[in-house]
């Protein structure tokens, strides 16, 4: 079987490996901040840091993957209409994107002030 031909278990697959990497993240900072009140200050220099500020980069990622994939396949199963579905999926889609450049772009000038 070859890995285009195997689209669904693809796609089971990510949205897996997505899900884990957003628990192993969240559990990672509740830990890291298990009781502490978070200041803008404390928080900024925590995104700052270069190790923290991939993380937060990859949970992103993983985020608006795992929000694709489930989004993309409750429309597709629900949406019969071909032309509604197509719409749904673009404007999804954008919204997604729009989202991840704008939480990099976030992320990112964290880190250089």
């Amino acid at each position: 079987m070859s890995w285009r031909a195997s689209s669904g278990l693809r796609a089971w697959l990510l949205q897996r490996l997505s899900a884990v990497y957003i628990l192993v993240f969240l559990l990672m900072f509740a830990y890291v901040w298990r009781g502490q009140v978070i200041t803008y200050d404390t928080w900024h220099a925590w995104v700052a840091h270069p190790a923290a500020n991939i993380a937060l980069i990859l949970f992103a990622f993983a985020l608006l993957l795992h929000a694709w994939i489930g989004g993309r396949d409750v429309i597709i199963d629900y949406v019969k209409s071909v032309a509604l579905r197509y719409v749904l999926i673009s404007v999804f889609a954008l919204g997604l994107i729009i989202l991840g450049l704008w939480t990099l772009r976030s992320v990112l000038l964290v880190g250089v002030t």
